[in-house]
């Protein structure tokens, strides 16, 4: 069986519970994480273990690694920054895929802008992934974060177009007809800025008709429409961990509940 799963974000033991509540089998089941594997929960690096062992917030955790970006008071990250094994660790989440069409679905962590078809997300994922994979992390990493450009155009190149497809991968929820971002608002999608819509209901979208799975949107929580799927259902705040399985041509929902991440002061 193929599964899709929710945003975990360092909460090891709901994964542990999940996996046990589907009957995993690494020899004979297959999981696919729509992103968040790590931060905010207790238990990051653990996470990474049990993912490993079977086969945004990442990008954050690359950052801090490289230095350009400083710790959050929120962050859980300290046992893989100062584990003796971390550049290993660091190296696998480097190996990652940004956008994945297998089974029949596209799967990205936060969504895509109406402008770009499937193969274009597919190519646009493949630049990011080389460019992460091959350019020293610093220099790299260093020119990834930032709000601009917020609208897509065939016409970018360089850094750019590489930052417009990282925010639009890891960051959407809302969007402009024109494909405009808008990153300040992170409650459900009733709350919409004017002239902005949730990114799956963007007119025109020339994604429609392809199987979308994604995370990253917690407010939202899970939304199940015919091709459309969100799993984000807010484990670290308390909510749930939900895994689907689509073997078949069906859904399966199985979810955990979760005991939510403890404050940091």
């Amino acid at each position: 069986m193929n599964y899709l799963v929710g945003d975990v974000q360092g909460c090891a033991d709901a994964l542990d519970r999940l996996l046990a509540a589907i009957g995993f089998s690494p020899s004979r089941d297959r999981l696919y994480l729509l992103g968040d594997l790590v931060n905010r929960g207790p238990a990051s690096l653990a996470t990474l273990r049990r993912l490993r062992d079977l086969g945004n917030h990442d990008w954050h955790l690359l950052a801090v690694a490289a230095g350009v970006r400083p710790r959050h008071r929120s962050d859980t990250l300290d046992e893989i920054l100062d584990a003796p094994d971390r550049d290993a660790w660091l190296e696998w989440l480097r190996q990652r895929r940004m956008a994945v069409f297998e089974h029949g679905w596209l799967m990205v962590h936060a969504g895509v802008v109406p402008q770009w078809d499937l193969e274009t997300v597919l190519a646009l994922a493949r630049e990011l992934e080389t460019a992460l994979r091959e350019r020293p992390a610093r220099e790299f990493l260093g020119a990834m974060f930032g709000n601009e450009p917020a609208c897509w155009n065939d016409s970018l190149a360089g850094d750019d177009r590489l930052r417009f497809t990282l925010n639009t991968l890891t960051r959407i929820r809302f969007v402009a007809a024109d494909g405009s971002l808008e990153f300040a608002t992170k409650d459900g999608a009733d709350a919409a800025p004017p002239g902005f819509r949730p990114w799956f209901d963007a007119p025109g979208r020339r994604t429609e008709g392809v199987p979308i799975a994604f995370g990253h949107w917690s407010s939202l929580g899970l939304l199940e429409r015919d091709g459309l799927l969100c799993l984000d259902t807010g484990c670290v705040w308390g909510g749930k961990l939900s895994a689907v399985g689509i073997d078949g041509g069906r859904r399966e929902l199985v979810q955990v509940g979760c005991p939510g991440a403890p404050r940091r002061r």
